[in-house]
């Protein structure tokens, strides 16, 4: 194996070094210079990211085990992008007295996840798939319990590594069973040796009910409020975003090539599976007034919407769904960014308590009414194209009556978040929140996903380029 063909896992190694270079920090660091391993991480992390962009012609290792292509690259990508933003927005949180100690354990613990989850989405057979889903949990956990002052973050973390294992058996043992069926773990192997039968099918619903854990997938979300409501909201960020968006795209790589000839077995569980999703999430959110159960509910609705790019199993489907991840990178992590900076501030987690926001904090104001426009689809932020691509690719293969009832969803949808801007614009507080000015770091943060908001809508050169890749990948 040359040197060249280590290329390939350019980004696995570096966050590898990235890793070993913080411990090396930690160690030098004296205690009561703890504070500035933020910045020093923020920006190892930005160099982490910027390595990432350099291009590479793919290839593969280990026997196929490992497989790398522009289109894997650009999801590692989009990742990064979103974790850079997520270190950005934790500098205020991180700061603080109750977590000073620790601060170089939120980044290991972080960066040990996305190397999990480069793996999982590099993966050519199903054993690197899995051991990259189990590397990228494990750590999330003690993510969920970093607050270890509150017994709620104890309690998020307790749930989720407990929900986690029992996922991963219910996963392990469809993935057994479609080896049983195909003799192979091997992704390529399985796509040509596959067809339709019993054992296939069982097999294949342990798959996606495993995977439906890790997207949040009605009737597989239940964790899904308890966890971000007692994890820490830069945690509930990392949850909502990156891990779910990494389990989205190795989810739509293993259905558009290994399960590529089934599509007919497979389709008719993806589309109940979608307007559950869609319907019973929405449906939840608009009961709630903590807002990060409130989100939580909105990023399970967000993944309903998301399974109608997989219906279309085309390059269309693909670009779709990488386009949506992408659009929902800034969308959220700005709604996020948001809640954080004002849960720093005053405590306050709640959408009564964002009554008369608007006239001690305008600007969060309207950054919180942009991303939930975004988050809604409204014209013409990206989260419109984003959902706009997702419509067309599932209308793209005739299911007119699922994209009829994913418009009445973001109609309800619209509903909800209407119910956040009119707190913060139309109701009045006797006590609102005080006026405060956020941190450098969370106000670049925000400039960045403001930026991403309106730029990736309306480049449309964007799309262009992702499906030119995915069209590439699936060729």
């Amino acid at each position: 194996m040359s040197i060249e063909q280590f290329y390939f896992m350019r980004h696995e190694l570096v966050l590898t070094l990235a890793i070993i270079i913080l411990l090396i920090a930690e160690i030098a660091t004296s205690d009561k210079n703890k504070k500035k391993l933020i910045p020093f991480s923020i920006w190892l992390f930005g160099i982490v990211t910027i390595v990432g962009f350099i291009p590479s012609q793919g290839g593969e290792l280990f026997g196929g085990s490992y497989q790398s292509s522009a289109l894997t690259d650009l999801m590692k990508n989009i990742l990064n992008i979103g974790v850079f933003i997520i270190f950005l927005q934790a500098e205020g949180w991180l700061k603080r007295d109750e977590t000073a100690d620790r601060i170089s354990e939120y980044f290991l613990l972080t960066l040990a996840t996305l190397i999990g989850m480069n793996f999982m989405i590099s993966a050519g057979d199903f054993l690197i798939f899995y051991i990259g889903i189990e590397t990228a949990t494990i750590p999330i956990a003690g993510l969920a319990a970093f607050d270890k002052i509150r017994s709620r973050s104890a309690e998020a973390g307790i749930k989720l590594i407990l929900s986690s294992a029992l996922s991963s058996g219910v996963l392990l043992f469809g993935l057994s069973l479609i080896y049983g069926v195909t003799g192979s773990i091997y992704f390529t192997d399985i796509a040509q040796t596959i067809t339709s039968n019993s054992m296939v099918a069982l097999g294949f619903i342990f798959f996606v009910s495993g995977m439906g854990f890790k997207i949040s997938l009605v009737p597989f979300h239940f964790w899904t409020a308890d966890v971000y409501e007692g994890a820490p909201i830069n945690v509930t960020s990392y949850l909502s975003v990156i891990s779910k968006g990494a389990a989205s795209f190795i989810f739509v790589i293993i259905l558009f090539t290994v399960f590529k000839s089934i599509t007919e077995m497979w389709k008719p569980l993806i589309y109940t599976l979608a307007v559950f999703t869609m319907t019973i999430a929405n449906l939840f959110a608009l009961r709630q007034n903590n807002i990060k159960r409130f989100l939580a509910f909105s990023s399970i609705a967000q993944a309903g919407f998301l399974l109608l790019g997989i219906l279309g199993t085309s390059d269309l489907g693909m670009s779709s769904v990488v386009y949506f991840v992408l659009v929902y990178v800034f969308t959220n992590l700005g709604a996020f960014g948001v809640v954080e900076a004002i849960s720093n501030a005053s405590g306050v987690e709640t959408i009564d308590g964002y009554n008369g926001l608007y006239k001690t904090n305008p600007k969060l104001s309207l950054l919180m009414t942009l991303s939930l426009f975004s988050l809604a689809g409204i014209p013409p932020v990206a989260g419109f194209f984003g959902k706009f691509f997702l419509f067309t690719a599932a209308a793209s293969s005739g299911y007119f009556i699922l994209v009829l009832i994913a418009v009445l969803n973001a109609t309800i949808s619209l509903y909800y978040y209407l119910k956040v801007i009119r707190a913060m614009f139309i109701e009045k507080s006797e006590n609102p929140v005080a006026t405060f000015r956020s941190s450098n770091y969370m106000r670049v943060a925000l400039v960045i996903c403001v930026t991403g908001i309106f730029a990736v809508g309306f480049a449309s050169g964007i799309f262009e380029i992702i499906r030119e890749i995915s069209s590439a990948f699936l060729n």
